[in-house]
């Protein structure tokens, strides 16, 4: 019962909201052969974010759904963006310039906020492992007479 309880609070209260200063952040985006290097990228809401847009291969480019945010890199060029990241939760970005046949799966993710299912999945698992240390088993000697097992037979 004990344990269930734990659980539901891992789960559903909100973890408090610390809110780290606001900073730089600068990622170099390479585009090329239809995909993003790196195809994710992670800020804190508040930072200043400015990402350089290398096209290795052909024109691409780079559109920020939710921030809707473009820029266009010729081939061997790198084009700027900048912007604050005011607004948490995950964003795609993809490419805005057709350019080839798989031109519609180049996409990449930007992570806004901090990570709390991962946090929150890290402690189920730690809350797990305790109860299968700590709980007594039917039949292990460490119980003792009289203990209740955990099918409710007390042990001799």
């Amino acid at each position: 019962m004990v344990v269930g309880l734990i659980a539901m609070a891992i789960a559903f209260i909100p973890l408090p909201r610390t809110m780290a200063a606001p900073t730089d952040r600068h990622f170099r985006i390479e585009a090329g052969r239809f995909q993003y290097t790196p195809a994710a990228m992670t800020v804190n809401p508040g930072d200043h974010v400015t990402i350089d847009l290398v096209a290795t291969d052909v024109v691409h480019g780079l559109y920020i759904d939710g921030y809707d945010l473009n820029v266009v890199a010729d081939p061997g060029q790198t084009a700027s963006l900048s912007f604050v990241a005011d607004q948490a939760g995950t964003f795609r970005f993809r490419c805005s310039v057709t350019c080839g046949a798989l031109h519609p799966f180049m996409i990449g993710k930007l992570h806004v906020g901090r990570n709390e299912l991962l946090w929150r999945g890290l402690a189920l698992a730690v809350l797990a492992v305790v109860v299968c240390v700590w709980l007594p088993r039917p039949g292990d000697p460490r119980q003792g007479p009289g203990v209740m097992s955990m099918r409710g037979v007390t042990a001799t």
